[in-house]
């Protein structure tokens, strides 16, 4: 059973207050340490191509073909029954609805990613960027979407922990800011900060914690010098009765509402499963 520790914990003001003001809250240990290492073998698993059932990944991919380059793979719930079980969590939807002040949640899309340690080269391969992931999600009529990045290992910025910019979900949509795969984490500093305090603040976290961040709020991470490498399962909600904005941005989640989408229509179908409905 999925979430066996924490599952009393409930969302306090405090925690609204703080996710509100900084745009980011850390989470108790979601997951028991027996849950992290089934997690850590699902890893292992899909990177050998060895799925469960006969669907495929929506795609998967590497930054390039350095082996220090960081992997990721979307939609990894289609493939592995692990992951599914994380991402479907009803404890993730209900933690995500009360810090959006929503009545359900959805699924928008899960990411499996892995930070390969680099350890003493030089190297910056396994940058992510600064940038929004609303930026890259723009055919959702809703800005308030919340990325649930959960660690299954101590995470830090050693190991390539992600940082979070404090505040910056309130600058609203930032033109051009999906750039996850620009690795120049400096000029994306200047691009992005004109006119605002940039505070970089690290998300450190305990195995089997999660960082729940705002769709808006930008984040990046720097390169794993340890031997070992970053391992994170991560769930992209939205709220309920978000919709289809057509002829904004093309995301890969647009096909899944049909051969002929229409404009409002609504990403609620089983490809955007119910995690929490009051």
């Amino acid at each position: 059973m999925t979430f066996q520790i924490e599952r009393q914990y409930r969302i306090t003001q405090k925690d609204k207050e703080d996710f509100n003001r900084d745009g980011y809250w850390i989470s108790p240990k979601l997951i028991d340490d027996e849950q992290i290492e089934r997690l850590r073998e699902a890893h292992e698993r899909i990177w050998s191509g060895d799925y469960d059932g006969d669907g495929i990944p929506m795609n998967g991919f590497r930054l390039s073909d350095n082996p220090d380059a960081l992997r990721k793979l979307d939609n990894g719930w289609w493939i592995n029954d692990e992951v599914r079980k994380v991402v479907t969590d009803p404890f993730i939807g209900e933690l995500s609805a009360d810090l959006l002040e929503s009545d359900e949640i959805r699924l928008w899309h899960d990411q499996v990613i892995y930070k390969p340690g680099i350890g003493d080269k030089i190297s910056g391969a396994g940058n992510v960027g600064w940038h929004q992931d609303y930026g890259y999600w723009q055919c959702s009529d809703s800005q308030d979407m919340v990325t649930v990045w959960i660690a299954l290992q101590d995470t830090d910025l050693t190991n390539g922990g992600m940082m979070t910019i404090v505040g910056s979900h309130k600058w609203g949509l930032i033109p051009d800011s999906n750039s996850f795969f620009n690795q120049n984490m400096e000029e994306l500093k200047e691009r992005y900060s004109g006119g605002h305090d940039w505070i970089e603040e690290p998300c450190i976290l305990k195995a089997g914690q999660a960082s729940f961040h705002h769709g808006l709020t930008f984040h990046g991470s720097g390169p794993n010098r340890t031997n070992d490498p970053r391992l994170s399962i991560v769930a992209h909600v939205m709220k309920g009765g978000t919709n289809y904005r057509a002829g904004i941005q093309r995301h890969d989640n647009i096909r899944l509402l049909g051969p002929r989408p229409n404009d409002g229509q609504a990403f609620a179908n089983d490809y955007f499963p119910v995690l929490f409905k009051r």
